[in-house]
């Protein structure tokens, strides 16, 4: 194993006064569905349903196909009856309401100009939105940032660069924004000065600010990943991943709880994140150095001082650069998208990092940059041609591949994560949006 380099760990006494925060959930009996891009633990997971479909193709088991007015790779997310997504289209962007019976869209507004196009994977609509069930936060690579309730009115829009910074990343953005109790975050992490802000989600005005300064080279110091919500010591914080770095923030404060380092220590330049971290049970699982690496870290360990000595475990035979991890149960599932492990799928033990089952898929000349889905006894795995596999039963000793769904709009590049929607599955393709099943 590497060495780590000891970092420095900020001990912050919080404030006694604690608030009440359950993840993206609206106190309201209908609430959002899956809020934001990862659902509303950010894990990957239906936390509702088992039904779900395993088969489907263009002709069946398809509920309905629309075309979309333009381009993009964020995932929909859903509240009570309406998916919302982003897309560039004659050089605006977009954030759009569409009906989840039929894939009609209800409305859209326009929101700051398209500055998308540094790569084909994506655009300047790769960031998915978030909703609370009363309103939509929608980020742009542009830097727009606008607020607009559900009926699509825009109740504040502003721009994080023009507030913070010009974005120096090399490609198109692709962090999204994630809700705390009070306020939207947007993780801003780049070559040059890095942040992480929130601002009020009824105003738009800076809640806090919290500097994120490393000395990672070059375009190792950009980070696509989103930021995490978890908890640290039983108090609501936020974990940040990228840059070579892992810090911990209290979500109501923006206040550094604690910092590792070492991620990279042999200071490679290129080593830009982009599969986010996932956390369960006090554990935050890290995938890091284009695919070579996870390591997992004790939050509570890292918070009370404990540097490197806070490293569950650590693997460098194992990892996944675009995707990220799912987490379930106790158990974490990488798609390997890298040259030594493209279509190698592992389940792997939270505590101890060993592998429980493997599952090759077919070998493609295609690529993985959606996020896996765990969706009732099985895990969606959907390749950059639309092809979803989908691997189970999840319960059994050694699951299998037991579907391999393809679809006619196979163009390059499907970067759009599954998404569960009561017993069905919507899918964002290159230029399309299916609904799977229909219940």
């Amino acid at each position: 194993m590497r060495e780590f380099i000891l970092c420095r760990v900020t001990l912050v006494t919080l404030s006694t006064a604690i608030f009440f925060y359950c993840g993206f959930c609206n106190a309201q009996a209908e609430g959002p569905l899956w809020p934001n891009w990862r659902g509303s633990t950010q894990s990957g997971v239906a936390e509702q349903g088992s039904d779900f479909p395993v088969q489907w193709s263009e002709a069946t088991g398809n509920a309905w196909k629309v075309k979309l007015p333009g381009t993009g790779g964020s995932t929909p997310v859903i509240g009570s009856s309406l998916a919302f997504l982003t897309y560039g289209a004659d050089g605006k962007n977009h954030l759009a309401a569409l009906e989840l019976s039929s894939g009609e869209t209800r409305w859209e507004v326009e929101v700051g100009d398209d500055r998308g196009g540094k790569h084909r994977k994506g655009g300047g609509s790769n960031p998915s939105a978030v909703t609370d069930g009363e309103r939509v936060f929608a980020y742009f690579r542009s830097g727009d940032l606008a607020c607009v309730d559900v009926s699509g009115t825009i109740l504040w829009q502003t721009n994080i660069q023009d507030r913070y910074g010009e974005d120096t990343l090399w490609w198109d953005l692709g962090t999204s924004p994630i809700l705390t109790e009070n306020a939207v975050v947007v993780a801003v992490m780049q070559s040059g000065p890095s942040c992480v802000v929130a601002l009020d989600k009824e105003s738009g005005e800076e809640f806090w600010k919290a500097d994120r300064l490393t000395d990672a080279p070059e375009e190792a110091a950009q980070s696509y990943a989103t930021p995490l919500n978890v908890t640290v010591n039983g108090k609501p914080a936020i974990a940040v991943m990228g840059a070579d770095h892992l810090t911990l923030h209290a979500s109501n404060t923006g206040i550094e709880l604690g910092r590792l380092g070492g991620f990279n220590p042999a200071g490679e330049k290129f080593f830009r994140s982009i599969a986010s971290p996932v956390a369960e049970g006090g554990n935050v699982v890290c995938p890091y150095s284009r695919g070579a690496t996870i390591t997992t870290v004790n939050m509570n360990a890292l918070a009370e001082g404990k540097g490197a000595d806070a490293i569950v475990w650590f693997r460098d035979d194992v990892g996944s650069d675009v995707p990220s991890p799912v987490v379930n149960s106790g158990k974490v599932y990488i798609v390997g998208d890298g040259k030594r492990d493209r279509g190698l799928v592992q389940c792997l033990d939270i505590k101890t990092g060993k592998t429980l089952w493997k599952v090759r898929l077919p070998k493609s000349r295609h690529s993985f940059s959606s996020s896996p889905l765990l969706a009732g006894n099985y895990l969606y795995v959907t390749q950059e041609n639309a092809t979803t596999f989908v691997i189970g039963p999840l319960d059994a000793g050694q699951p299998e591949l037991v579907a391999t769904n393809a679809l006619a709009d196979d163009e390059p590049f499907t970067v759009a994560s599954p998404v569960p929607v009561d017993q069905s599955v919507l899918l964002r393709t290159h230029q399309h949006l299916y609904r799977f099943g229909d219940k």
